[in-house]
């Protein structure tokens, strides 16, 4: 006696008689599946030595070195356009503030499209861990933090701490909102428009 298929798996989604390792598979009738629906990497970085972890893989490390590059010249630009007053360290602050709202934005909208894989995975390895890595720095938060409390300016390295860590937090909690909120009017819109062509 044949066991039912399994919801999901790729025996219940194969036509009955439909020879194994067919490229293309009929879904109970739905529609063809793509090599995508299968493979979500395929025609990616991904689809080449896809049995490597993703912090092993040639490609994903060029990626994510690409990123930093950019990100580390970024860092470096602003920093030298945004004033110190007082030898406040104000450009590490904005800096750091900014990639935490970017960073919570970031992998919020890509949460929301889908799985890590493919493109989106790409997209948050050159610009999340890449880029946004680069542009951030704690090194410098802790090296700025140590440098005012060794001159005696308690006040201002507590409050520089404490500006950075909670805001931070605050940062990328608004950004995870804002990312959030354009998804769902980006949704709403959508369906609206599906209605108005019926």
């Amino acid at each position: 006696m044949t066991e039912p298929p399994v919801p999901g798996t790729a025996a219940s989604s194969r036509t009955p008689g439909a020879p194994a390792g067919e490229d293309h598979m009929l879904d109970g009738g739905m529609g063809e599946q793509t090599a995508a629906d299968i493979d979500p990497d395929a025609g990616t970085l991904g689809e080449v030595r896809a049995h490597r972890p993703v912090h092993l893989h040639p490609g994903y490390v060029l990626v994510v070195i690409a990123g930093g590059v950019f990100g580390a010249l970024a860092r470096y630009g602003l920093s030298t356009l945004l004033p110190a007053p007082g030898g406040w360290p104000l450009p590490t602050l904005v800096i750091n503030l900014a990639g935490a709202l970017l960073l919570g934005a970031l992998l919020e909208a890509l949460v929301r499209r889908g799985p890590d894989t493919g493109t989106r995975r790409i997209i948050r390895l050159l610009a999340g861990t890449g880029f946004m890595g680069a542009f951030t720095t704690y090194s410098t938060l802790a090296l700025e933090t140590n440098t005012l409390l060794d001159a005696g300016r308690v006040a201002d390295g507590l409050l520089y701490l404490a500006a950075t860590l909670i805001g931070g937090a605050a940062a990328t909690v608004a950004g995870i909102w804002l990312a959030a909120g354009h998804h769902a009017r980006a949704t709403t819109r959508a369906t609206i428009q599906q209605e108005a062509g019926r």
